[in-house]
């Protein structure tokens, strides 16, 4: 089956080509870096759910990319057994996101995720619309946001269309 490499650390990767989002945007006080280390996008930080927060993301931004003639994303990463969502946009103007909630194991695996199964949300909350069920995107984030006061880590190594 063919596949479509969307972003591949290594030692050339920047770390400013993400964003990171964290609830300080609406009065929290949890708090993410990224870095790569090691040609390996390292997230990670601390989930606090202070001042109704909770949450902490990075985002990354690109021109269209069809997803036309592929069915899921493959992400290799080292999680630290906790809880994240993998999130795509159709249109980075769009206000929601489609997500999928995805667990870690604590050892580096491959996440398969159906882009079928990617549902429509805006701020935590389930939109009444269709799953995804466009031909591109155009950004792409990883978020967590367990409702609990955490330290969290998450080495990304690959994300790939197949």
């Amino acid at each position: 089956m063919d596949s479509k490499l969307i972003y591949q650390f290594g030692h050339s990767a920047k770390a400013d080509e993400w964003t990171i989002i964290d609830d300080v945007v609406m009065g929290g006080k949890s708090s993410g870096i990224f870095t790569v280390v090691d040609g390996v996008g390292v997230f990670e930080g601390n989930i606090s759910v202070e001042n109704n927060g909770g949450f902490s993301s990075i985002r990354h931004k690109f021109a269209e990319l069809t997803t036309k003639n592929y069915t899921k994303f493959i992400i290799t990463l080292k999680g630290d057994g906790k809880d994240y969502q993998f999130r795509i946009k159709y249109k980075s103007t769009d206000y929601h996101f489609y997500i999928s909630q995805f667990s870690t194991s604590g050892a580096w695996e491959e996440v398969e995720i159906l882009l079928q199964d990617m549902y429509p949300s805006f701020r935590g909350r389930k939109l009444d619309q269709a799953n995804f069920c466009h031909d591109s995107i155009e950004e792409l984030a990883f978020l967590i946001g367990n409702k609990k006061t955490e330290d969290f880590k998450l080495q990304i190594d690959k994300i790939v269309l197949r």
